[in-house]
C-alpha cells in the first residue's frame, strides 16, 4: 500500500521558533504550507532561552550594532503582538568598579536607548541601590546601579502561538514526525515523514525550509543529500531556577569576572531563574543537560551579588538548551554572533537554510525567509506580520482599541475576573497569561471538569490537546505552562496517569 501524499507549496522542517514563524508568514500570505516537527513544538532550543525579548545589551562590545538595532526595533512589535504572553521588564545591573566602567555602561545604554525606536519601553537611568527596593537583596558594597528596559516572553507558548496562527491560516501542523529522507526531481521536493509508530506520509513539495535548528548541517547531510553546509558551533545554554530571591518585580544583570554576564529574574510567580552559561556541547543534541560544573558557576556568580549566597541545594528544576550558532574563528563561546543567515539553493525546487538566530528577531527572519521563498516561487505576496496580533493577543472585544500592551493586559485580566468571579484570582491570571482572548475555548458548559491537580483542570488539559498539539503531560506540564515547577511529583503523576488514560499512544 502506498503511504498517503500531500502535496504543498513548502515544506517546513523545524518546530521551533523559526520553523513556527516562517509556517505563520508564508500561510498569511496563501500559501499552502506543512510544518512537521519529529518531536513537541519548542522541544529544544525554543523552550530553553533566557526567555528575553531583547536587544542584547553585551552584544554592544562586540560590535554587532546591525544585530543589537534590529533587535531593539523589533521588541515593541512583539509586545503589541501577544501582551498575554510578553510584557515589559526593568533590569538592574549593579556596578561593580572592578567590572567595566560606569562612562563605559552609560554609552553603552545611551545607544541602548536610541539605536531604535521606543514607545513603550522607558529608557535607562541611573539608580541609588541603598535607597531603590532592588538594593534591597543586594550586598551593601553595591551602591549604585543601572536600570534599563526590555521584555519578558514564555517562550514556547510563543512557538505554539504561531504554530495555531499558521494553521488557522491553512497550514497543517505534524508533531511527531520525522523527516527521513528529501528527495529533490521532476520541480519539487519528495519527502517521506515516519512517526514513532512507524507509520510514514510523503508530501511533495515546491520548496523546502530547513529550519531545524542544532540539526539544521546534519538534515542538510543526512536527509537533504547535500554536501558542503556551513558549519554550525553549538553552544549549551544552562540555567537554574531557585525559590525566589527577592519580592520586587524587576530583574538583574550581573557582570562576572569573565566578562560575562548572567540573569537574575523574576519566575513563576515563587521563583527566580538564573543564567544562562555559554559552554561549546560536543555531544547528541538532543541530550543536552546541565552539569554540575555549571551549577556551581551559576550559584557562585550570583552570590558575589546576592547577600544570601545562592547554593547547588537551592536549585529546584533545570533546563539547558542548545544553540546553534554561525561557525567562527572565536575561542570565547559567548562572542559569537548571535544573527543568523538565509542561504537559498535557487531554482526549480529551491531549498531555504535557517542558519542561527535569537528568539527576538524571529519574526524579522521569517519574514525575510518568506519574501525569500516568494520570490523564488514566483507568489506575489508582501510581508503583513508586522501590525498583526498572535492568537489570544487581540483583546478589543474585552477592553476596547488598545492602548499599551501593559496596561491592555491588566485591563484584560480585570475584565476575565468580571466575568468569571468563580475562578481563584491565581487561576484567572494565569489563564489570562497563557490564553489571553482565546480563554473561552477552555470554557464549557459543565465549567471546568474534574480537577486533576490542583489548578489543573479537565477543561484546560482538553483544550491544549485538541488545539495546542499537547501529546503528553510533559507537552503540558513544562512547554505549554510550567505547572511542573508548581505540583509535587505525584500530582504530576496523576495528570500523567489522567493524560494517558485519554489518549493511549
Amino acid at each position: 500500500m502506498n503511504p498517503p501524499l500531500t502535496d504543498c507549496d513548502v515544506l517546513v522542517v523545524g518546530g521551533g521558533i523559526n520553523g513556527a514563524g516562517i509556517a505563520r508568514d508564508l500561510s498569511g500570505r496563501g500559501l499552502k504550507v506543512v510544518l512537521c516537527e519529529k518531536d513537541d513544538l519548542a522541544a529544544h532550543t525554543s523552550s530553553s532561552s533566557t526567555k528575553l525579548i531583547h536587544g542584547g545589551l553585551r552584544y554592544l562590545e562586540y560590535y554587532e550594532f546591525s544585530l543589537v538595532r534590529k533587535a531593539l526595533g523589533e521588541r515593541e512589535v512583539l509586545l503589541r503582538s501577544a501582551p498575554h504572553i510578553m510584557w515589559p521588564l526593568r533590569f538592574v545591573m549593579p556596578h561593580d568598579p572592578g567590572m567595566r566602567p560606569a562612562w563605559m555602561i552609560r554609552a553603552g545604554l545611551f545607544l541602548y536607548d536610541h539605536l531604535a525606536k521606543r514607545e513603550v519601553l522607558p529608557g535607562s537611568s541611573s539608580i541609588d541601590l541603598r535607597r531603590h527596593v532592588a538594593g534591597q537583596p543586594l550586598k551593601p558594597v553595591f551602591r549604585r546601579g543601572f536600570v534599563y528596559s526590555d521584555g519578558w516572553v514564555d517562550d514556547a507558548r510563543l512557538v505554539v502561538l504561531n504554530a495555531i496562527d499558521a494553521a488557522q491560516r491553512g497550514a497543517q501542523v505534524l508533531t511527531g514526525w520525522r523527516c527521513v529522507e528529501a528527495r529533490r526531481g521532476d520541480g519539487a521536493w519528495t519527502v517521506d515523514l515516519d512517526n514513532a509508530s512507524g507509520e510514514r506520509r510523503t508530501v511533495r513539495a515546491r520548496a523546502l525550509v530547513n529550519a531545524a535548528g542544532p540539526w539544521a548541517a546534519q538534515f542538510l547531510q543526512a536527509h537533504a543529500h547535500i554536501a558542503g553546509s556551513k558549519t554550525l558551533r553549538l553552544v549549551k545554554g544552562s540555567h537554574i531556577v531557585v525559590p525566589k530571591l527577592f519580592e520586587h518585580d524587576h530583574a538583574y544583570i550581573f557582570q562576572n569576572p569573565d566578562r560575562r554576564i548572567i540573569f537574575a529574574i523574576p519566575y513563576e510567580r515563587d521563583f527566580t531563574l538564573i543564567g544562562t552559561t555559554d559552554v561549546e556541547h560536543h555531544g547528541p543534541v538532543g541530550q543536552a543537560r546541565i552539569d554540575d560544573t555549571e551549577i556551581a558557576y551559576l550559584c557562585e556568580q550570583a552570590s558575589r551579588y546576592f547577600a544570601k549566597p545562592v547554593t547547588p541545594a537551592d536549585v529546584v528544576w533545570t533546563y539547558a538548551g542548545v544553540r546553534p550558532l554561525l561557525g567562527d574563528e572565536s575561542s570565547d563561546a559567548s562572542a559569537v554572533t548571535r544573527d543568523y543567515q538565509l542561504d537559498l539553493e535557487p531554482g526549480p525546487a529551491p531549498l531555504l537554510t535557517v542558519w542561527g538566530g535569537k528568539i527576538t528577531t524571529f519574526r524579522k527572519l521569517a519574514e525575510e525567509a518568506a519574501d525569500t521563498l516568494c520570490r523564488s516561487l514566483g507568489v506575489a505576496a508582501g510581508p503583513w506580520t508586522a501590525t498583526a496580533t498572535l492568537p489570544g493577543g487581540d483583546l478589543s472585544e474585552w477592553i476596547g482599541p488598545p492602548v499599551r500592551p501593559d496596561t491592555d493586559f491588566a485591563r484584560f485580566d480585570e475584565a476575565l475576573g468580571r466575568r468569571h468571579p468563580e475562578w481563584p484570582a491565581a487561576l484567572r491570571h494565569r489563564y489570562a497569561r497563557a490564553y489571553g482572548s482565546r480563554v473561552d475555548f477552555l470554557v464549557r458548559p459543565g465549567g471546568l471538569g474534574e480537577e486533576i491537580a490542583p489548578g489543573v483542570y479537565e477543561a484546560e488539559l482538553d483544550y491544549l490537546h485538541e488545539h495546542e498539539w499537547a501529546r503528553s503531560a510533559d507537552d503540558v506540564l513544562w512547554r505549554r505552562s510550567k505547572l511542573g515547577l508548581h505540583l509535587t511529583p505525584d500530582q504530576r503523576t496523576r495528570v500523567a496517569q489522567w493524560f494517558a488514560a485519554r489518549w493511549p499512544s
